[in-house]
């Protein structure tokens, strides 16, 4: 019975790590990114995102990243120009940000679709963010991605 179970608990501890680790975002840190179909300055030119839109990080080679955006869609992106700090992406029209993590809670402000937030922390089924003119609540999980 044990020679049996050890080879399948051998696969367990090597697929564990894959299954644990932690979603990685970043935010882009330059005006406007180009992001490519493969990893080269070469390559065809997809799209353009502008500064502070939320990425989720799939692939580091280095210079390059592979990334995921709140489509869906993967692409590559120079890793000069990403930075460390998080950000959000509304995903919803008018999303209400409230003055603490409760619906019931006074209304700071309602979101317009693509506004880009800084990502302070996560709360049960809320996010706190921070607008760049300095207004700060708490979003519902579902109105934004990138945390």
């Amino acid at each position: 019975m044990t020679s049996f179970f050890r080879p399948l608990l051998c696969l367990l501890l090597v697929l564990l790590p894959l299954t644990v680790s932690a979603l990685e975002f970043r935010s882009i840190a330059v005006p406007r990114a180009v992001l490519f179909d493969a990893p080269s300055a070469q390559a065809k030119k997809l799209f353009v995102i502008w500064e502070g839109y939320p990425v989720e990080i799939i692939v580091n080679l280095g210079d390059w990243v592979k990334v995921r955006d709140n489509q869906g869609g993967l692409t590559w992106i120079e890793s000069r120009q990403l930075s460390p700090k998080r950000t959000v992406i509304v995903v919803q029209d008018n999303a209400e940000m409230r003055e603490s993590a409760d619906a019931a809670a006074p209304l700071v402000s309602r979101l317009q679709k693509d506004v880009v937030l800084d990502y302070l922390e996560t709360t049960s089924g809320w996010v706190r963010v921070r607008h760049r003119d300095g207004l700060a609540g708490y979003v519902q999980t579902t109105a934004v991605w990138g945390f």
